[in-house]
């Protein structure tokens, strides 16, 4: 961390770049970091974590091996996005944002993935599951279970 931290001033405009790096260095943002980073910066903790929690793209979590995002569009939501969501969490056992015990899976949700027309769309790991349907989510979630 002392590290990472030398390569940034201790001025507060450094704040979203030094958390960038953090991340990318743990692949989220532990609690002993939070409070590094705000004395290295000669702030508050809560300072900092307002703006970890102001910010989607910063996890406070450790992330699961296998991604899961859920479309929640309308487009996805009309062609039956919601119960495939909800038996998603089902599946899964997590609400969104949330790892699974195990640390197998993270469940995110996005207001739109951009391809429409062949939803509801889940995406794994960066592989797109067009036309999903509640029936499917087992399937695709045991798939990932294989290749422990």
């Amino acid at each position: 961390m002392d590290d990472l931290l030398r390569e940034f001033s201790r001025e507060q405009k450094d704040l979203t770049q030094i958390l960038h790096k953090v991340q990318a260095e743990y692949g989220y943002i532990p609690a002993q970091a939070i409070r590094r980073v705000a004395e290295h910066l000669n702030t508050t903790e809560n300072e900092v974590y307002g703006v970890l929690t102001f910010y989607k793209a910063y996890r406070l979590q450790p992330r699961g091996k296998h991604l899961v995002t859920v479309c929640q569009g309308t487009s996805c939501h009309i062609r039956g996005g919601a119960g495939v969501f909800d038996e998603m969490k089902k599946e899964l056992g997590v609400e969104p944002g949330e790892t699974t015990p195990d640390r197998m899976f993270s469940l995110e949700t996005v207001n739109c993935l951009g391809c429409c027309a062949i939803g509801p769309t889940v995406v794994v790991n960066g592989t797109y599951y067009s036309h999903v349907s509640v029936e499917d989510v087992h399937s695709i979630i045991a798939e990932y279970r294989k290749r422990k």
